[in-house]
């Protein structure tokens, strides 16, 4: 797999390895974020023990990652007879070096070790502590990695000197792997969203169609069963997670509509809820105005694009997959798509509206999200407690160019934003895949910011880089 720079993660470790002082870095995340490849890149030319723990035996996990310290030192491999004599071994050889000490997928010692986690506290309090080397733990349990490694009850809490809580790419960073104008690029990106993974498997030399075919609809791509592999790692019984998931990326958003649908009562889907939220499948939102932990108005959406197209598209339609997926294509998902894109369109012009905030072509907020009320709802609003003023946009994912009718509703709508004082200042922006209809910015005044395709290409190119 190509690598793309993840320059601030990649900076922040190189700093924390340059200091010349012991260092205990923890780097976690959803699975297929590209952990592994941001720490094989770190360690590429520095010197090194990289161990990669596995789902085995204790006793095996153990021996190979004392194979691994000896082979390095090129030291004949040692007995021992358990974690404390691993890591007193580890100790000893480090006395004096300047290397790093990567444990990768550490959960899975965790797994058949719980008291793992009280070992490796001893060997930082006492061998690490006199060295200039560097440990890091990482793991995509993101569970397990905050609680037993970063969390109050952890013998190794308040030890790290640094954490990576590394993150999917935006639809910015993305750009650097997706070879589409700036169209069709988001079309694709509600596709793959921003696994590094998903994200290099599609040829961009094809179109999307193709790619969609090809990498997801044959049953013997790698993504058409991607996502349950996912959830069977990280759940001994997905079926219900997989029916919420599905029941979720259909339109059914509110508790009350996932219950309904799934059938399942709304205590233990609570506590279905947030098992996947822990797990960053899902996400609860509450309109931008009210207060997360007080408002009963959530909604739930499923927090990767690739996830969510899998379980409208893919999920429902496995057994006509099997038979004629050129027809569940063309009948069922093409037709379909430029719904689904609408959503992530709709996340792309946040992060428009933030860049545009950054670059000054709009007012500074504070909190920027979405806000539903009854029937009403507007796409994104911008607050600013500190100025007393409101930002109030749409995005339109149409083939049409967007006109005044559009512009009058949002103004309607706003009347109905009950927050900050009646002064309050108001900034209207509209966001349009096929642009504006001629004489619409001039007849709307300056507290208005139209940004059609070639605006919003100027603020989403990534002058930055990612990793892999």
């Amino acid at each position: 797999m190509t690598f793309y720079d993840r320059t601030d993660e990649l900076a922040a470790l190189e700093t924390a390895f340059e200091s010349h002082s012991n260092e205990f870095y923890v780097v976690y995340g959803r699975r297929r974020v590209g952990k592994t490849e941001l720490l094989k890149e770190f360690c590429a030319d520095r010197p090194h023990i990289y161990f990669l723990a596995a789902q085995e035996a204790e006793s095996r996990q153990r021996a190979k990652f004392v194979e691994q310290i000896a082979d390095h030192f090129n030291d004949r491999v040692p007995r021992i007879d358990g974690w404390d004599d691993a890591f007193a071994y580890l100790g000893e050889k480090i006395a004096g070096e300047r290397l790093i000490i990567t444990i990768d997928e550490f959960p899975y010692l965790v797994d058949e070790n719980d008291s793992l986690p009280s070992y490796v506290q001893s060997f930082v309090d006492e061998r690490l502590s006199d060295t200039e080397s560097m440990l890091v733990l990482c793991g995509s349990s993101i569970s397990t990695m905050e609680s037993e490694v970063l969390g109050h009850e952890s013998p190794l809490y308040g030890r790290r000197t640094g954490q990576i809580d590394l993150q999917p790419f935006s639809f910015t960073q993305s750009r650097n792997v997706i070879e589409y104008d700036l169209v069709d690029a988001i079309r694709s990106y509600a596709v793959t969203g921003g696994s590094p993974m998903y994200l290099t498997l599609f040829e961009y030399s094809q179109d999307l169609a193709s790619n969609i075919q090809a990498k997801i609809l044959s049953p013997t791509a790698v993504l058409y069963n991607e996502p349950e592999f996912l959830l069977r790692t990280e759940l001994r019984s997905p079926a219900r997670y997989m029916s919420i998931l599905e029941a979720i990326a259909t339109g059914h958003t509110t508790p009350n509509e996932i219950a309904g649908a799934t059938g399942i009562d709304s205590g233990p889907l609570s506590k279905y809820l947030q098992t996947l939220r822990r797990l960053r499948l899902i996400e609860r939102t509450v309109p931008v105005t009210a207060s997360a932990k007080q408002s009963k108005r959530s909604r739930y959406g499923v927090a990767d694009e690739f996830l969510r197209f899998w379980f409208r598209f893919v999920e429902p339609n496995r057994s006509s997959i099997e038979e004629a997926p050129n027809i569940v294509y063309d009948g069922t998902i093409e037709p379909n798509l430029p719904d689904h894109v609408a959503v992530t369109f709709e996340d792309v012009c946040r992060e428009a509206v933030w860049e545009a905030i950054r670059r000054g072509d709009l007012g500074p907020y504070s909190e920027v999200g979405h806000w539903w009320y009854g029937e009403d709802e507007i796409d994104i609003v911008g607050l600013s407690p500190n100025d007393e003023r409101v930002l109030l946009a749409e995005c339109k994912w149409t083939t049409d160019p967007v006109g005044h009718g559009l512009a009058e509703s949002l103004r309607e709508k706003a009347e109905r934003v009950q927050w900050g004082p009646a002064t309050r200042d108001e900034e209207f922006a509209l966001f349009s895949k096929s642009g504006f209809v001629d004489g619409l910015a001039a007849d709307l005044g300056d507290d208005w910011s139209l940004f059609g395709p070639e605006e919003l290409d100027q603020l989403l190119s990534s002058t930055g880089s990612i990793g892999a």
